[in-house]
């Protein structure tokens, strides 16, 4: 499997985490963006950079969420970067922020990269993080 990152990743480089597309449960989600970029040797700048742009891209998504919907999170780690995917049901109609947004400027200027799909009532943001320094 190879990722954004165009590494190479295993099965144990991947953590995927499912909680209630509710607010309260998003501290679960920054916590683990923390432990996984904590665990990578992410600067503490990086760390909380990282925090920030998946409870944004979260709240993006929220807004969007079915009812009694899950928001799915995906953590594909490599040697160098985190790429975490976060996706959720949408309600029928829905549309993501657009990329001149205030959202999506903050996305973009907290990760390495950001983007976004959205198909078969799903909609899934995508962030890559490289650490400074990476190869």
């Amino acid at each position: 499997m190879t990722q954004l990152t165009g590494q190479p990743t295993t099965d144990d480089d991947v953590v995927h985490l499912t909680v209630p597309a509710d607010g309260g449960y998003l501290g679960v989600l920054r916590t683990a963006t923390a432990g996984l970029a904590a665990r990578l040797q992410f600067a503490l700048d990086e760390i909380e950079d990282l925090r920030i742009a998946v409870d944004e891209a979260c709240a993006m998504l929220l807004a969007i969420a079915t009812r009694d919907a899950e928001l799915e999170c995906r953590f594909a780690v490599t040697e160098d970067a985190l790429t975490v995917e976060v996706t959720v049901p949408t309600v029928r109609g829905a549309t993501l922020p657009s990329e001149s947004s205030f959202a999506w400027k903050v996305l973009t200027a907290l990760t390495t990269s950001a983007g976004a799909h959205a198909a078969d009532g799903r909609a899934t943001i995508s962030l890559l993080t490289r650490r400074a320094g990476g190869f």
